[in-house]
């Protein structure tokens, strides 16, 4: 952990793995059994549960939860104080920690400030979650999601950028020209 930053006021315990350029940051808490990959960087405040995986690139920005369940590909963005949930009927005086439910974020996803994952419900890669949504279903790679409960509204780019299909069902990002094509409402990059 020499390349390894931990502000002096994070509480890292025991036991977790952090990759090589990782950088955590004031009052943030990393419990037991956490994976963080390689050139994370955890904001402020940030509580990641036990046995929680982050892959490379993982940006978790201030006052964000990640609970036990959750899974992070690659190059993820977790916005502002967005939330995942890990059980679907939690009552204090009910323990229920054998009925923690999987969540799994894809690689390059982004989850916008405020937003809330509801425990069970896979993001698919590259899937663009607006700010304050509430997420209570699956949703699938490249979509674009919004409101509460969240709806697509569309599609979006490696890149971050809308996507507009022709009558063939081709559509090209403005940023990077790569070229998608959506067929049976799944999207495919390049042609």
């Amino acid at each position: 952990m020499s390349s390894v930053f931990i502000h002096p006021s994070a509480i890292v315990d025991d036991g977790c793995q952090i990759g090589e350029g990782t950088k955590i940051w004031h009052f943030s808490h990393i419990m037991p059994g956490c994976v963080i990959g390689n050139g994370c960087n955890i904001g402020q405040n940030v509580v990641i549960s036990p046995q929680v995986v982050l892959g490379n690139n993982v940006k978790v920005q201030n006052n964000v939860s990640i609970y036990t369940g959750v899974t992070c590909a690659d190059d993820v963005f977790l916005g502002p104080s967005m939330v995942f949930t890990n059980v679907i009927n939690p009552r204090s005086a009910i323990v229920r920690k054998d009925q923690y439910q999987q969540t799994h974020v894809g690689k390059g996803a982004s989850i916008g400030a405020n937003a809330t994952i509801v425990c069970g419900h896979d993001i698919g890669e590259y899937a663009f979650i607006g700010a304050g949504a509430v997420v209570t279903k699956s949703v699938p790679p490249y979509a674009l999601v919004v409101g509460n409960p969240a709806r697509q509204l569309g599609w979006i780019s490696e890149y971050g950028h809308r996507l507009t299909f022709d009558e063939q069902g081709v559509a090209q990002c403005p940023e990077s020209g790569d070229t998608y094509q959506l067929v049976d409402g799944t999207i495919h990059k390049g042609l």
